[in-house]
């Protein structure tokens, strides 16, 4: 009787099998589909064979499935440890645990597991919105452990909806309620230095520039709008047309990729880099990449903490940038790099491989007999570029041997990726230095939190050629075919957004949310122990040790706790349940309406009095009637009649009665 009593009714495990869903959902994004295709089918699965039998999976099916994901995983990924692996393994027995859920024990344990699993999809993401999803999810999980608690036997069992609906609503305010405690523990509660999980982050980028570029690598980027780095300047910025972030520079071509093929940091001291002019001072807010390489605008003068600069000029970090990162840069933009290459260098950066883009190899050979100087060459492959190419984000595919060949003379469409690596090869072609650098061009002025963002969507590529006595020069061959590319960004300049998402209230819109999500950033996100550290800086403690901070959270937890036990303890307590509140409001205006009564006077006993004032009024009679039939005709009367019986008491004008008083 007890084990009967124990199995799951239909809205409790319908509750169960959401939770465990909400909970996968936010890692299926980056979980192959050899994993997340079979993880989904269970689901679906189980849901469907809970509907048409409670006969319980045999173990037959369950065992090969526990074992068999735990070494696919490990084949794949090479290990089960990290974020990648751990979150794959993490979703799969949650949904391995959902197979074999049919008690109340079991099917708490999956919920606590699918607390774990959907907090831990934070490592992956961390943005505003996201964290909102992720609470609504978790209110989701609390409906469900509502709904397991144990109820009375003569409680009437409701609908799934029902129970849905109830339990969000209870869920919602218990984690409104909870919102100052949860913000008094993350703000005060000591943190380490380092997360505490240890975890190895894994090799694969989330977005951003790659070290490598090949035809279609950078349009993914394209059509990305998500934010890609914040930067504020401390003072004026310079024009848009200046703004060439740096990232990147490949000086390896294969015939069909170019590529960085070593790393060498650059002389010490600023003897490569001469700058002339003022220099620009600004703070750059970058989003998790899980590359080395920091942005910085062309050209960096200084180095960032934890990082190096490469001999191209490139920021390299020591380790992958997997958190939100924050760093202080001070670049010029105008400036002499490398006046003198030497001759190991100047090999380099001409080299090409044997055998690939004949005709564009002929191309730069007849540029370089018509022209004696080296700008005459460039400017005939800017002219060419501007006179019969077209800059397009649907750029047709080339061959795969001869990309520049292919994009010169037959497909002349694309978009930075193919100008930059054209042009380059053209230069080399024709004995002038040069190289492919990438990073983003441009961003998006927020004039309510005066900062700039750069989002994916600005990516660019473009090309460095070396000159005698200039040294390394920046040339932009997308500007030769689209100059909007520069002063309106690479959507804009394809064609490829609608005239309303340009729209002024629009921007404006996504200014403001933006500036929301940074100071979610700076306030949330990037809170750690240094700056925790701070906190009690304003009431004279200059650094917070662990012990300050915890007789702060006390004090604080204690206090909220106690303000909100006045708060529950302070509120009028009613006896009874919903039926008999609204048969108390009917008293009351009785006796307001002068027909006052008794705690020992019975409805019946009263419904007789009023009658004896007033005998002509039926419609109290009817009240009366009612609540006799709800309350002791009914073991549990519905919920719509209840409803519909107080509706009848708000409505009562009671005006007949005080007159016959």
């Amino acid at each position: 009787m007890k084990r009967a009593a124990s199995i799951l009714s239909r809205p409790q495990f319908a509750l169960t099998l959401a939770s465990v869903g909400v909970a996968v959902m936010p890692h299926l994004p980056h979980v192959p589909w050899l994993f997340s295709v079979p993880i989904v089918l269970m689901l679906i699965g189980r849901f469907i064979q809970r509907e048409r039998t409670r006969a319980r999976l045999p173990i037959w099916i369950k065992l090969p499935l526990i074992i068999v994901f735990p070494v696919l995983i490990a084949v794949h990924y090479g290990n089960i440890f990290g974020r990648e692996p751990g979150s794959v393994l993490a979703c799969a027995m949650l949904t391995l645990k959902l197979l074999e859920t049919e008690t109340r024990r079991d099917a708490h344990m999956a919920i606590a597991f699918s607390a774990f699993v959907l907090m831990s999809a934070l490592l992956f993401d961390s943005s505003l919105l996201f964290t909102l999803a992720l609470l609504a999810a978790l209110g989701l999980l609390l409906a469900a452990l509502r709904e397991l608690e144990p109820r009375p036997a003569h409680a009437k069992v409701q609908t799934v909806r029902a129970s849905a609906f109830e339990g969000l609503r209870a869920s919602g305010l218990a984690l409104f309620a909870a919102v100052p405690l949860a913000l008094c523990v993350f703000f005060f509660f000591p943190r380490l230095g380092s997360p505490m999980w240890g975890a190895p982050t894994d090799g694969t980028a989330h977005t951003g520039l790659s070290d490598r570029m090949a035809p279609g690598s950078v349009q993914e980027l394209l059509i990305d709008d998500s934010p890609a780095f914040r930067v504020a300047f401390h003072g004026d910025a310079p024009p848009r047309q200046n703004l060439y972030w740096r990232g990147p520079v490949l000086s390896f071509f294969d015939g069909t990729t170019w590529s960085r093929p070593e790393f060498r940091p650059s002389k010490s001291g600023n003897s490569d880099l001469r700058t002339s002019g003022g220099t620009i001072s600004y703070q750059v807010t970058l989003e998790p990449s899980d590359q080395r390489w920091l942005l910085a605008l062309d050209m960096p003068m200084t180095t960032p903490d934890n990082a190096v600069r490469g001999a191209d000029m490139s920021l390299v970090r020591q380790a992958p940038i997997d958190t939100l990162t924050q760093y202080e840069v001070t670049s010029s933009i105008r400036y002499t790099l490398d006046a003198d290459l030497n001759p190991r260098a100047r090999s380099r950066m001409l080299e090409l491989p044997e055998g690939v883009n004949p005709r564009a190899r002929e191309l730069a050979t007849a540029w370089r007999r018509q022209f004696t100087d080296d700008n005459g060459v460039i400017r005939a492959a800017l002219g060419l570029f501007h006179e019969k190419f077209f800059y397009t984000l649907n750029a047709p595919e080339l061959t795969p041997r001869d990309t520049v060949d292919d994009f010169l003379f037959e497909t002349q469409r694309g978009f930075c990726e193919h100008y930059a690596s054209a042009f380059t090869f053209l230069m080399r072609a024709a004995g002038i230095p040069a190289r492919v650098v990438t990073g983003y061009q441009g961003g998006f002025y927020n004039d309510v939190g005066d900062y700039w963002v750069v989002r994916q969507s600005d990516a660019h590529a473009w090309s460095e050629v070396w000159l005698e006595s200039r040294g390394w020069v920046r040339v932009d061959p997308t500007a030769a075919v689209s100059p909007q590319r520069v002063d309106l960004g690479a959507r804009a300049a394809a064609g490829a957004s609608a005239p309303w998402y340009q729209a002024d209230w629009l921007q404006s819109m996504r200014n403001q949310f933006d500036l929301v999500n940074r100071l979610w950033n700076g306030a949330i996100v990037q809170f750690n122990a240094l700056r925790q550290q701070s906190l009690l800086t304003p009431f004279g403690v200059e650094n917070a040790d662990y012990g300050r901070l915890m007789s702060v959270l006390v004090a604080c937890s204690t206090g909220l706790l106690a303000l909100f036990a006045w708060w529950v303890l302070r509120a009028p307590r009613r006896n009874g349940d919903r039926l008999d509140a609204a048969y108390a409001r009917l008293r009351a205006k009785l006796a307001k309406a002068g027909v006052p009564s008794a705690d020992s006077d019975g409805p019946i006993t009263l419904a007789e009095r009023v009658r004896t004032r007033h005998p002509s009024d039926t419609s109290l009679a009817d009240v009366f009637a009612n609540y006799v039939r709800l309350r002791y005709a009914h073991t549990e009367p519905a919920e719509r009649e209840i409803k519909r019986f107080a509706h009848a008491v708000a409505s009562l004008r009671l005006i007949t009665v005080s007159r016959a008083k």
